[in-house]
């Protein structure tokens, strides 16, 4: 991994134009940033899963970097790519909310994190770190830097999909109404969803209409708050599982403010199941539900394996 002089460094900069926070100038600005210190091409993403193609043939073609300007999704799609090679990962902040980005400690201003990516290899300033990876039926294996949600998380991922433009500019006002949407009108809260999770403690399984699957903290930002529902959950670790076995009002209500505040309810909850250091979990539905990726919806399941995998991405960290 990166193997020659630090001016020789092969940088692959996948830019998705229609993240919300990519822009002209924001885009020339940064381009113009790395090619002031590293060798840099340029390469767009046009369609759904165009990035997990760029950055597996990158991988292939020797580049060194796969620097991602983008959001979340396309940010997952790359590390799928790139997940089991030596090509490093790193992330530059082009979504509404930049998850994985700002849990690492990257810039949210584009430039800055450009700066801050120059600056990172200069020093090589790596991290090798294990990844979720979820397998369901008749589908290709899909890796997660974050989490994957099932049921009515990825219900809200879905009606937030269905509303791209609100998605695009007023990202958590409009997340929040949408779970408030979704929570009322368009999930079944009767829902059972079955974790059978093998952690340092053995088999041990929960049922409900609400499934988080983390592979690192904070879950997301509202704002500039973290938003912890797992806070066993690390990249230095194994798998955290957290299970709300209701979809009543109440619980919801002081589950969300002990996610953005001290956490203590959401760790304490007796509605709420949290399993930590898991290295596999199987899933299965009293009827298809919905789930996603790192904020990416794909779709309804009625069944999905999801396994650790450790030791199979590089990123750059500052």
């Amino acid at each position: 991994m990166l193997r020659v002089g630090f001016a020789a460094v092969r940088v692959l900069v996948l830019v998705n134009p229609a993240a919300s926070s990519v822009t002209a100038p924001a885009r020339a600005a940064l381009e113009r940033t790395l090619r002031a210190a590293l060798h840099v091409e340029v390469s767009e993403t046009t369609r759904r899963g165009h990035a997990t193609e760029i950055a597996r043939r990158a991988a292939a073609d020797g580049f060194d970097v796969v620097a991602v300007f983008a959001g979340d999704g396309t940010l997952n799609e790359a590390a799928n790519g790139l997940a089991g090679t030596t090509t490093v990962l790193a992330p530059l902040p082009g979504g509404s909310t930049n998850v994985f980005a700002r849990t690492l400690g990257v810039a949210f201003d584009p430039l800055d994190a450009a700066k801050q990516l120059v600056d990172s290899l200069a020093t090589r300033s790596f991290r090798r770190v294990g990844l979720g990876a979820a397998a369901a039926p008749g589908q290709e294996r899909r890796r997660f830097l974050f989490h994957l949600g099932l049921g009515f998380d990825a219900a809200v991922i879905r009606r937030m999909e269905q509303r791209s433009y609100l998605k695009r500019h007023f990202a958590h006002p409009a997340f929040a109404l949408a779970a408030v949407d979704t929570w009322a009108r368009h999930y079944d809260r009767r829902s059972a969803i079955r974790l059978e999770s093998i952690g340092p403690d053995g088999i041990e399984t929960a049922t409900g209409p609400y499934a988080v699957i983390s592979n690192s903290d904070p879950y997301t930002y509202v704002g500039h708050r973290r938003m912890s529902i797992a806070a066993g959950a690390s990249l230095s670790r194994p798998l955290a599982v957290t299970v709300l076995r209701s979809l009543g009002a109440g619980l919801i209500v002081r589950a969300t403010s002990s996610a953005v505040g001290s956490g203590a309810f959401m760790a304490s909850a007796p509605d709420i199941t949290q399993i930590t250091d898991v290295t596999s979990v199987e899933v299965s539905g009293d009827r298809p539900f919905p789930w996603q990726v790192d904020g990416d919806y794909l779709g309804e399941i009625g069944r999905v394996e999801v396994l650790y995998e450790p030791d199979t991405l590089t990123l750059v960290v500052p």
